[in-house]
Parts: structure tokens; C-alpha cells; sequence
């Protein structure tokens, strides 16, 4: 479903610009401004405005340059040349899940999991055929499950607010997060790991990914930082152990999904180690985040969009017989719409990359750009997705931004599960196969929330894993809403 600009033909054709700088000392310098003395934001965005274009070369030099022998990428930062990474019929997928480094399979059990796999390949279809399969045979517990775990919660949240006078919702959000996909996708019980399963995939995550990592040190220790996390590979026998457990008690479910993968000629053993890698690295690492910005987002709408939300909220599951069901959330336009400018706001994965298939031309609003086969292409979310020449005040937090005609033909700008949002996942494309398990659960932490809560108050920070939250008061529902 390739993105079609009906004034590409009319735009000049222009080489692409950016200063790579010399050999590898352009690189190194990239690196430290991109992750440390301007940050990705603010580097992204002063070449945008240097150049003068929303597409630019830059060195994206992830880890050292032995495991990164060419760091050259094509930066994508408005909303009319991201989509090219879409278009698998232009682009390569393959070993591009974070740009020009691939970890080692050794994380993996020595498999190349469905991620690092393009779409051509006959396993990629396979395996996303079974999560497909997976996500729409839960879809039914989903709201129960979640239920159960946001009223957990919520209790600790309100526990520590009456005890310290405040609650770190990260903390308890975290695990939650991984405990209620534990339950949600294979009916296994967090105990299994001794309720430790948080803590060992975070662990599993941060090895294997560190190359992304940017603690947000002082500039002055940047090359304490740089040479720790960004100037070799950490080796996976560091989380062997912690990997091995979770696996295994993944292996030891009953899931029937084992069955369909033996019937399509896959392996236990592979098929268990995709389930481990999407559980972890796409569904809990982006469920986390997700979860995060869900709630920074409500508390900076403030209290008149709580009440609004409330009056929806309240009134649907009323008139629905006091049960929250997927047809309620569907009669909640205000809440859907919150929902999509959450994402808009703080994309739970920012970067995409695709590798060009061929040589090929690729347009911004206001230019063409010769693509050469084989170049990588790096989206920048954030910027494309606030692009001011199809968003109205980007910048600005908007709850009804997607509501009505008009906001709904919006939402094909909509980049935020590797995809546009009015595209479906299927075995071919390499959207997130749980994009519409991630849009039901983050609709269920607003109604859940605003059931029990009429609003909220909380300070908003940020460290290296994203967004924080820290809850300072919690004014629960009165009987007269």
C-alpha cells in the first residue's frame, strides 16, 4: 500500500543535504551531539532547520564502528516522506528493528526472530500469522484480565499517596504492564518467576538494546556514558539466566498457539523464543512507555477534559448495564480521540528504519530526493507526526483533535504502530501485530482511571526510560457523576 504524493512530479528534484563530516570522527561527533549535548530532539530538529529540508543524511552511529561499518542514514521528518518505510514493494525491512545494528541471536536462543525478518520472508508470515491468531483469540479476556490488574493498580497508587504523599506510578505500572501480558497471552500466573518477571525482562531488554539507551548524564561524563553503553556490544550471557526462565515458563504454557506453529512446519522451540522476543521487546517495551505517557497526557489535558471524559465515560457504561465491553469503548469518541493525540504526542517507538530495495525517489512537502539501493532510511516520528502543515498547533495537546469527519481523516497520518492507523496488521506488512490490543488497552487505562477517579493531580519529569509520573492526589469519583 505504497504512500502517493499527487505533487511529487511537480517538486524539484534536489540532492539531499547534510555534512557527514570526516571519516569516523564525523560519526563520533554526530553520536555525542545526537545523545548528549543536544539530545535527538533537538539535534533532528536543528538540521531540519540548518538545512532548511525535513529530509537530510546524518550519521546514526549506534554502536562502535567495527559493528557499524557504514552509519550513514536518510533522515524522514515530515509527514509525507515517512510513509516511503511502508511501502515494502521500495523498502527492505531486514535487520533494521533499530536502525544499522543487529544484536546478537544469542539473545534469541541463536534464532533471528520475526522482527529482523522482511515481509518477503515465508517465516516472517508464518509467525505473524500466529500472532494475529493469538491477539484475536484473547481479545475476549482482554477487559477482564486488565480489570483485574488496573485495580491493583490503582490501590497501590492510593496506598502510597495516603502513606508518602505521593506514588511512583513508573514503578507499579511497569510491572503491571508485564504481569498482565503474562496473564492476557498465556494464562500464566507472575508467581511462575517468583515475581521477579519484571525485573528479569527489563534486565533482558537493557543488555541486549543499550546501544539505544541515553542515561542523561552530565555533558562533561558523556564519555563515561559513551564508552559503557555506546562503544561495544554487552554479551547475552549476562541475562542467560534471567532470558532461561522466562522462557521457560513461556514453553510450559498451553497456549494452542504451539500447535498452529507445528502445523505451518515451525518449531516449539523457535516459535517460543519469537513469543519471548514479541512479549518483551515490542509488546512490554511498548506497553510500558504507553502506559506512562497515557497518564502524563491526562493529567497535562487538565480538569475540564477530566470531567469531560468522566460525563462520556460514566454515561456509556451506564447505559450499558454497568459493564465496561468492546462495544461501550466504541461509543466513546472523546476517549478514542484522547487516545490517538497521546499517541500523536509521545509515539511509544519514535525511530523506524527501512533499507531502500531499489534506487528510487522519495518527496518531502517541498522537494525530491534521489534514494540510492541499499541507503537506510531513518523516520523520526516525532517531528512527522507533529508536522505543522497537517497538524494545527502540533505542539499543542488537543483530546478532541480526532473527533468528528474532519478528525477522522487525520488519523492516516497516524504513524504510531509502525503503520499508518488506517491500515490493518496482516502477515505481509510489518505493522505491529498487537496494534489493536495496544489501542484496547490503553482506552482501558482512561475508562478504568476516570471510573473510579473524578481527576488527579502529579509532577511530570523524565530519565532515560521516558516519560515519569509521580501521583500526587487522587479525588475519587462522587455520587453525584
Amino acid at each position: 500500500m505504497a504512500f502517493k504524493d499527487d505533487r511529487s512530479s511537480e517538486l524539484p528534484l534536489k540532492e539531499i543535504p547534510g555534512d557527514l563530516g570526516l571519516p569516523v570522527l564525523g560519526p563520533i561527533s554526530d553520536r555525542y551531539h545526537y545523545n548528549y549535548f543536544q539530545g535527538h530532539a533537538e539535534f533532528i530538529k536543528s538540521h531540519t532547520e540548518e538545512y532548511n529540508s525535513t529530509v537530510f543524511r546524518m550519521n546514526l552511529l549506534l554502536a562502535e564502528l567495527i559493528n557499524v561499518p557504514d552509519p550513514k542514514v536518510i533522515v524522514l521528518a515530515d509527514a509525507v516522506s515517512f510513509p516511503i518505510l511502508f511501502d515494502h514493494s521500495k523498502v527492505w525491512k531486514k535487520d533494521v528493528l533499530i536502525g544499522n545494528y543487529v544484536p546478537s541471536t544469542s539473545f534469541t536462543g541463536g534464532y533471528k526472530v520475526s522482527a529482523y525478518l522482511d515481509p518477503s520472508d515465508e517465516k516472517h508470515g508464518k509467525l505473524k500469522s500466529l500472532y494475529l491468531d493469538l491477539f484475536a483469540s484473547i481479545h475476549h479476556k482482554t477487559i477482564q484480565v486488565s480489570q483485574t490488574c488496573f485495580t491493583a493498580l490503582f490501590d497501590n497508587l492510593e496506598m502510597d499517596v495516603a502513606v508518602k504523599g505521593e506514588a511512583n506510578f513508573n514503578t507499579y505500572s511497569d510491572d503491571m504492564a508485564f504481569n498482565l501480558l503474562l496473564r492476557v497471552f498465556f494464562d500464566i500466573d507472575p508467581t511462575n518467576l517468583g515475581n521477579k518477571g519484571p525485573t528479569m525482562m527489563r534486565k533482558w531488554l537493557t543488555i541486549q538494546f543499550h546501544t539505544i539507551l541515553t542515561l542523561g548524564l552530565p555533558k562533561w561524563l558523556s564519555w563515561v556514558e559513551d564508552a559503557l553503553f555506546h562503544s561495544f556490544p554487552c554479551p547475552s550471557f549476562l541475562v542467560k539466566s534471567d532470558y532461561q526462565k522466562i522462557y521457560d515458563v513461556v514453553y510450559a504454557s498451553s497456549t494452542p498457539i504451539f500447535d498452529e506453529a507445528k502445523k505451518l512446519g515451525l518449531s516449539k522451540e523457535e516459535t517460543c523464543h519469537n513469543l519471548v522476543f514479541m512479549s518483551g521487546a515490542n509488546a512490554y517495551a511498548g506497553l510500558r512507555p504507553l502506559f506512562r505517557a497515557v497518564m502524563k497526557w491526562l493529567y497535562l489535558g487538565g480538569e475540564k477534559l477530566h470531567k469531560d471524559l468522566v460525563d462520556e465515560i460514566r454515561a456509556v457504561v451506564k447505559s450499558e448495564g454497568g459493564v465496561v465491553t468492546i462495544a461501550a469503548l466504541e461509543k466513546m469518541p472523546l476517549t478514542k480521540s484522547v487516545v490517538f493525540e497521546i499517541l500523536r504526542m509521545e509515539p511509544s517507538a519514535p525511530h523506524q528504519y527501512a533499507r531502500a530495495r531499489e534506487d528510487m525517489v522519495i518527496s518531502s512537502h517541498a522537494a525530491s530526493y534521489q534514494v540510492k539501493k541499499g541507503e537506510v532510511l531513518f523516520g523520526y516520528l516525532p517531528l512527522a507526526i507533529r508536522d505543522p502543515k497537517i497538524f494545527e498547533n502540533p505542539n499543542e495537546f488537543i483530546g478532541t483533535r480526532f473527533m468528528g469527519e474532519e478528525g477522522e481523516k487525520l488519523l492516516k497520518y497516524g504513524n504510531w504502530f509502525n503503520e499508518r492507523q488506517t491500515v490493518d496488521p496482516i502477515p505481509e506488512n510489518k505493522q505491529c501485530a498487537g496494534k489493536n490490543i495496544a489501542l484496547l488497552l490503553s482506552r482501558l487505562t482512561v475508562v478504568e482511571f476516570f471510573l473510579r477517579y473524578d481527576t488527579f493531580t502529579a509532577e511530570i519529569g523524565k530519565n532515560y526510560t521516558g516519560s515519569t509520573v509521580t501521583v500526587k492526589t487522587l479525588i475519587k469519583a462522587t455520587s453525584s457523576n
